[in-house]
């Protein structure tokens, strides 16, 4: 029985459950619940700054895994993982705006910006759990090397 490694296991569950609390969230607005909509983005950001804190404290102290996959698919990983790294960060800011655009009632900004971060938003939830599974289920993970190992050298 093959065990999953907790903190990559536990910070994609929070990904994924912020790409769900935002679909939730695009159809409460769609219904015209205002109020509703707020707490629920806002517990979509929550769960996604949960994800970046785990991900950003497991890549400082632990460190980032190598792919572990034949050599012959490394450059697939490599490129499919540039393009969800390119989407997190774009998605990232684009939520950070948005969600800035909402509290400050910037609202024809926001109803403009909302769609396009949400649908960046799945995508790069997609491809995370995509990444999750080339690295620690359909391959055993390669070396991990902490980002303080690295630049201090111990």
């Amino acid at each position: 029985m093959m065990s999953l490694p907790i903190l990559p296991t536990i910070s994609t569950t929070f990904i994924v459950l912020s790409a769900i609390t935002v679909a939730i969230g695009w159809y409460q607005i769609k219904q015209r619940r205002i109020e509703t909509h707020k707490k629920t983005m806002i517990t979509a950001a929550i769960f996604a700054l949960i994800f970046f804190l785990i991900y950003a404290s497991r890549t400082i102290f632990i460190g980032n895994t190598a792919f572990g996959g034949p050599d012959d698919l490394k450059i697939y990983y490599t490129v499919f993982l540039v393009f969800h790294i390119f989407l997190a960060t774009t998605g990232a800011v684009f939520g950070i705006v948005t969600l800035l655009t909402g509290f400050n009632n910037k609202l024809s900004k926001h109803r403009k910006l909302g769609p396009i971060t949400s649908i960046i938003w799945f995508f790069t939830a997609i491809t995370g759990v995509a990444v999750y599974l080339l690295l620690y289920v359909f391959y055993h993970g390669g070396e991990t090397t902490s980002v303080i190992k690295a630049i201090l050298g111990f």
